[in-house]
């Protein structure tokens, strides 16, 4: 069995429901602010508002898209309410590792609140690699190792949380994947191109 060691305020902040849902909400509108610049830029168009902005695109003639994109405007509902939801899942994480005495479950638990935290960084990451850095390739590998590791949490979590987890992670699961999808396909139809630099 492996015993994973978080820090006592990483098991902190999920157990107030307020911080728990603040967290992700907050690194997310830290993530998407740092894309001003690029939103401002001629390198692709994105919706007005770009906090929420993961992958907000509209194609230009700078930029080649995959087919199945989404109007602008869903990304910035999506994305909030994902948050909150992730956000939710690590309260009700926390309450299960509080509830049990299992030494399975209580391992279980605290490497899928470490997972969290993990898929939480990724995502923070995403948006400056792709929108500021124009790294595509790297903002793909950063979307599968994020989209696995967020699948992995949702098993983890699932038993201990009664599925209650996994009802809340699967809009996410669902959302990550078909971001991957865009994220490759924007690779694929523009390797071998060098995005203008600002």
């Amino acid at each position: 069995m492996l015993e994973i060691y978080l820090p006592a305020i990483l098991l902190e902040i999920p157990r107030n429901i307020v911080t728990a849902i603040g967290l992700p909400l907050c690194l997310g509108i830290l993530s998407g602010s740092g894309t001003a610049k690029v939103v401002k830029s001629n390198w692709y168009k994105a919706s007005t508002s770009y906090v929420f902005a993961k992958a907000s695109l509209i194609i230009s003639k700078d930029l080649h898209g995959p087919p199945g994109r989404p109007p602008r405007q869903v990304f910035p509902i999506v994305w909030p309410l994902l948050y909150l939801s992730m956000g939710y899942v690590s309260h009700l994480a926390v309450n299960a590792l509080d509830a049990t005495s299992s030494p399975s479950t209580r391992s279980d638990v605290k490497l899928g609140i470490a997972l969290y935290y993990a898929q939480l960084a990724m995502n923070f990451i995403w948006s400056p690699l792709f929108f500021n850095g124009k790294k595509l390739g790297l903002a793909l590998i950063d979307s599968v190792v994020l989209a696995g590791t967020t699948f992995y949490m949702t098993k983890l979590l699932d038993g201990p949380t009664k599925s209650q987890s996994t009802y809340l992670l699967l809009p996410y699961c669902a959302w990550l994947t078909f971001a991957t999808y865009l994220n490759g396909g924007i690779w694929w139809l523009n390797r071998g191109r060098t995005p203008e630099k600002d």
